[in-house]
């Protein structure tokens, strides 16, 4: 007996010892920083920077790639994997042993260390929280829509494309699973015949062949709602849009190191200059529990997918995202990440425009709205990898239903910011004025989202909002053209109303109270309005 449990007890140590772990580590700065900022084309595109330029959007420290030496020193120590980088955080993903990973933390250029198990970071005492495993994936011109009529007409994008508004210009960035046979089904042979198909990458195997017919095909389906056109039978909502499409998810496992790729993947599609990322994904729980994300981790920036999407909007990209498919689950019925942070959380309904039992429930774990709008999940028409026109249900196809929409939104006026096409969105919504847990704020009415965009680009050459300083720190002064009084609201980049004064002349508000973040300012004079991006410092 005692040879048995000597057995057991060594059998336990060395798999403390040997275990492997997911964690990131953080770099101490990013030493050639200056020189890189100093010459911006040799970190991003031209493309990224003029879409940066267009909207006012800085371009920072955050944007200069992690040092290579750094990322060499770290392959370089003992039992250390490295698996991903994020420049926006300044980091790299890595896989090894927990001693491994702590000795890490007495290199130079480190600054911190921070596991995928919460338990093992001391320094932030957490409790991990055993949840159940959830579906990963969120799944369950005058065209003739064919089968996709109901998913089409619900959100009344045809009006949209009846008015020439059908993506083009616009750039996606899809991340997902992979997309077998895209290069060579008919039912993207428009996408192709218009060079619309940029591009992609496979960050989980480091490789530029992400048409791969081995991997998932949950990435082919879900371009399908976005870029498949068949004629008379089928169209995306965005069919004229143009297209990166990266693989950050590996199908058959559920690692911590997929939010890494993830993150990577939208810090590439930053540098290209992407307009929109269409993120049919979410994490919530791993095949390790210890590395569960717990519903009160749902904050909007806890985890690193949050963080990394966050920084995404912040840059200017639209960020949508499906919220989901645990509405039935009776333990994690909450959105996941990164549907939880400042992204565009789209939820599913029925043919009816009913909610769809699987689709995630919100609010977010700080009481945001979310999901933020609604699109057609459930008996959703698809393109599958063998070019056959079928149905699938789950959020991940109601986001890039919503996805290809808002590009053709967005094209009517190209100058607006992702934070303002999203409010535009939102206040379409059937339920606006009174969102609810299951639904958000509805269903949006994108003929209505345009008519505003119209209307107020037509007054505008003859109506004009000064505001100043932005950033501002306190005291926000602000002067229209017509000298009137006016009424001013103040909203969050989650459409969330934080600040409101009404007919007033006085020539200033106090945002001192407003916590550092990028807001949307709206100001109203008699019938006229105007949004404008506000950086609170």
């Amino acid at each position: 007996m005692r040879n048995y449990l000597f057995v057991l007890i060594f059998l336990l140590g060395a798999y403390t010892t040997w275990a492997q772990e997911h964690a990131w580590v953080y770099f101490t700065d990013k030493p050639n920083a200056s020189v890189a900022l100093a010459s911006p084309l040799s970190i991003l595109t031209q493309d990224a920077l003029d879409r940066k330029a267009a909207h006012n959007i800085s371009i920072d420290v955050r944007d200069v790639p992690v040092d290579e030496t750094y990322i060499t020193t770290i392959k370089n120590q003992a039992g250390i994997t490295v698996m991903a980088k994020s420049k926006w955080m300044n980091c790299v993903h890595v896989i090894g042993t927990q001693s491994d990973i702590n000795a890490l933390e007495s290199l130079s250029i480190v600054d911190s260390v921070f596991f995928a198990d919460n338990s093992l970071n001391a320094k932030v005492a957490a409790t991990a929280k055993d949840l159940e495993q959830t579906n990963k994936f969120d799944l369950m011109e005058n065209f003739v829509y064919g089968n996709t009529d109901n998913q089409v007409t619900m959100l009344n994008v045809d009006v949209l494309h009846q008015n020439d508004y059908t993506g083009e210009g616009l750039v996606i960035a899809v991340l997902d699973a992979g997309f077998p046979n895209v290069n060579t089904l008919n039912g993207f042979q428009r996408l192709r015949d218009n060079n619309d198909l940029l591009g992609g990458y496979d960050f989980v195997l480091r490789s530029t062949d992400f048409n791969n017919p081995s991997l998932s095909q949950h990435g082919t389906m879900v371009l399908s709602d976005m870029a498949g056109y068949v004629q008379d039978m089928f169209v995306g909502t965005a069919p004229d849009a143009s297209y990166y499409l990266f693989r950050t998810e590996d199908a058959p496992n559920e690692t911590p190191v997929e939010e890494s790729y993830w993150v990577e993947a939208a810090e590439r599609a930053d540098s290209l200059g992407v307009d929109i990322i269409n993120s049919s994904l979410g994490y919530t729980t791993f095949d390790e529990v210890r590395y569960n994300h717990t519903m009160a981790d749902m904050d909007g920036n806890t985890a690193f997918v949050t963080k990394g999407a966050n920084i995404a909007v912040e840059k200017g990209i639209l960020v949508v995202n499906s919220a989901g498919n645990s509405g039935n689950s009776s333990s994690f019925y909450s959105i996941g990440a990164p549907a939880d942070g400042n992204v565009f959380t789209i939820g599913a309904v029925d043919a009816n425009g009913n909610y769809a039992s699987f689709s995630s429930i919100g609010p977010n774990a700080n009481g945001t709205v979310k999901p933020d709008v609604m699109a057609k999940g459930a008996g959703s028409a698809i393109i599958n990898y063998q070019d056959l026109l079928t149905t699938a249900s789950g959020t991940s196809f109601s986001s890039p239903i919503m996805a290809g929409s808002v590009a053709c939104l967005w094209q009517v006026a190209p100058s607006k910011t992702n934070l303002e096409i999203m409010q535009l969105v939102r206040e379409s919504a059937s339920l606006y004025n009174n969102p609810t847990d299951l639904m958000g704020y509805g269903i949006p009415d994108f003929s209505m989202a345009m008519n505003n965009l119209l209307a107020v680009n037509t007054v505008e050459a003859d109506f004009n909002v000064y505001i100043y300083p932005n950033p501002v720190a306190d005291k926000l002064y602000i002067s229209n053209s017509r000298n009137s009084s006016f009424s001013i609201q103040i909203f969050n980049t989650l459409g969330k109303q934080v600040l409101a004064v009404t007919n007033t002349k006085e020539p200033f508000v106090d945002v001192s109270t407003l916590k550092r973040d990028i807001y949307i300012v709206k100001i109203q004079v008699g019938d006229l309005a105007k949004t404008i991006k506000l950086i609170k410092e």
